[in-house]
């Protein structure tokens, strides 16, 4: 989301990030529910131009797209509990990163740092 923002310090963070990232060839891999975030984001803000761009591009980053499926829903509920600072999008994230044993997560969202078992990959130069 940061990487299509209009926040341009945090833009820039998350494209330091992802360079680094990439530069150390990791393999990088999303949620559907990420792309039904930015999906929500451009139809809201009435940007429905730059849906595809934006597709492309984080289809072209991310080497797969994990399905969000029941078992994480159910399991974001129960996160949502035991975690009040997770909104509910970032208990799917954490839902369906448990449901396929990822452990790192590269977001600014400070939610994730309660959640034992997942690592936040903090920004470059940002103190995090």
């Amino acid at each position: 989301m940061y990487l299509t923002g209009s926040d341009e310090r945090l833009k820039i963070d998350a494209q330091r990030a992802l360079e680094r990232l990439t530069g150390d060839r990791r393999p990088l891999v999303t949620s559907s529910e990420v792309l039904q975030e930015l999906l929500h984001r451009y139809v809201s803000s009435g940007r429905r131009e730059a849906i595809e761009p934006v597709f492309d591009t984080l289809r072209a980053i991310v080497d797969q797209v994990f399905p969000v499926e029941e078992a994480d829903i159910l399991a974001a509920k129960d996160l949502v509990h035991a975690h009040p600072e997770l909104s509910s999008r970032d208990a799917v994230h954490v839902a369906v990163m448990r449901h396929h044993q990822i452990t790192k997560i590269l977001s600014f969202d400070r939610g994730f740092d309660t959640v034992t078992g997942i690592m936040r990959l903090p920004a470059p130069d940002r103190g995090d």
